[in-house]
């Protein structure tokens, strides 16, 4: 029976056992860091291998293996692990919910490694405050991203919009997208614009409002007149083009490859600058621009949402001084300079992301997609989950989804949301 328990927990652990003597062999007792990712695509998992080699061989004390969990996988697997006190050593986990799992007591603070190696000016002052809990850090910011717009500079040509000025407010987006809807008879040969392709309609939100759902004293601003004339403002683009061509283009745009952007059939699209690198597999002679998401009017700013990964060392490791100079090196510019490269993804390290922007080998239109990214960074808001309201969102998204299919007014369903998300608040600060 016992036998049968540590195999299971083992499993659960996400590897298999060894005999001690097999590990001392394989390692040459070196102390040996479990790394935990979900990067197992044929793109990513080259890089973080790469990065984890040259750790590897820059020191002859630490010795990292990389384990790959599947994304739907890792962090139930996990919790497992630190329920049955065989946890990684480091793993990748997603940067809003930091502060609740250090709450949790899931992840190690790591203000006793920070007192004597303070590397917290090197990333993003809004990451680096995502990760505290009771002002204390319980992950290291790893990457991040932002959501920008992409549009066609053919398009625009053609029907008389000037391709370098791209639209900077909700009504020049509208005025863009009517210039660039194209129809013939009752279906769209090109849609000029919507806005739930490519993020979700609380984006919207927060790029109206400029804030969180929560104010500075911790209080929930679900119900306000702005939220409600943005997902009115949504509602109408809705019926502007009709559920089934609405519909149409987006299963086009599930279809990845064959996303109606690269054909011409979709003038404007939101979307994360890595779609650039679909961009570039798929239609590399595409002519388009990129752009801040245009603000709901020329004075509430160019808001973008943005969310991101830290390295963390859970709850019980039994080599956490290890795993901690793993993530030093894992954060340092060198490893975050080679990852944007390859990866054309954000990095958290500032000095990393502006070299990678100011790169003079750097392709042109990689260039442009890239400085757009991290001045971008600048207008982003991340939204760190409240420890006293940790399922704030599931309580709001399902009032959004009865307002846009019009089960409920914008009014109703935020006033519902309000006093759910208050609720909420209420029963677990008590």
């Amino acid at each position: 029976m016992l036998l049968i328990a540590l195999l299971t927990l083992s499993g659960c652990a996400g590897f298999q056992t060894k005999d001690a003597s097999e590990v001392e062999a394989d390692t040459g007792g070196k102390v040996v860091v479990d790394f935990w990712s979900f990067w197992g695509s044929e793109i990513r998992r080259p890089v973080i291998e790469k990065i984890i080699e040259d750790f590897n061989n820059s020191q002859d004390e630490i010795l990292v293996k990389h384990t790959f969990v599947p994304w739907g996988d890792i962090w139930t697997k996990e919790l497992a692990a630190i329920a049955a006190g065989n946890p990684p050593d480091v793993v990748i986990n997603e940067n809003n919910g930091t502060a609740l799992r250090g709450m949790k007591n899931q992840a190690m603070n790591l203000s006793e490694f920070l007192e004597k190696d303070d590397i917290s000016d090197r990333y993003y002052p809004e990451l680096w405050d995502a990760t505290l809990y009771e002002g204390d850090s319980y992950g290291i910011p790893f990457n991040t991203d932002t959501r920008i717009l992409f549009y066609n500079k053919d398009a625009f040509e053609e029907v008389g919009l000037d391709p370098e000025k791209p639209p900077t407010t909700w009504s020049e987006l509208e005025e863009y997208a009517a210039k660039l809807d194209k129809k013939n008879g009752k279906n769209y040969e090109r849609m000029g614009f919507y806005p739930l392709f490519g993020v979700e309609s609380d984006v919207w939100m927060l790029n109206a409002n400029g804030k969180n759902f929560f104010d500075e004293e911790g209080n929930p601003v679900v119900h306000n007149d702005v939220n409600i004339e943005t997902l009115n403002w949504l509602k109408s683009w809705k019926g502007k083009y009709g559920e089934n061509a609405v519909n149409a283009m987006k299963s086009q745009i599930d279809s990845q490859q064959g996303n109606p952007f690269f054909s011409g059939q979709l003038g404007m699209y939101v979307n994360t600058p890595t779609f650039y690198t679909q961009i570039r597999d798929y239609a590399p002679d595409l002519n388009f621009g990129v752009a801040k998401l245009p603000a709901r009017t020329e004075e509430s700013g160019h808001t973008s949402w943005g969310g991101g990964f830290v390295a963390e060392i859970p709850k019980g490791s039994d080599n956490a001084e290890e795993a901690w100079e793993f993530i030093k090196y894992l954060t340092d510019v060198e490893a975050q300079e080679y990852w944007a490269v390859k990866n054309f993804d954000n990095v958290a390290n500032i000095e990393a992301g502006e070299k990678v922007a100011e790169g003079e080998d750097m392709p042109e239109k990689d260039q442009m997609v890239y400085q757009m990214a991290v001045e971008n960074l600048e207008d982003t808001l991340f939204t760190p989950v409240p420890t006293y309201a940790p399922d704030y969102m599931s309580l709001i998204k399902p009032e959004i989804d009865n307002i846009l299919l019009g089960k409920k007014s914008a009014e109703q369903g935020l006033k519902d949301a309000q006093s759910a998300v208050e609720n909420l608040v209420e029963k677990n600060k008590k």
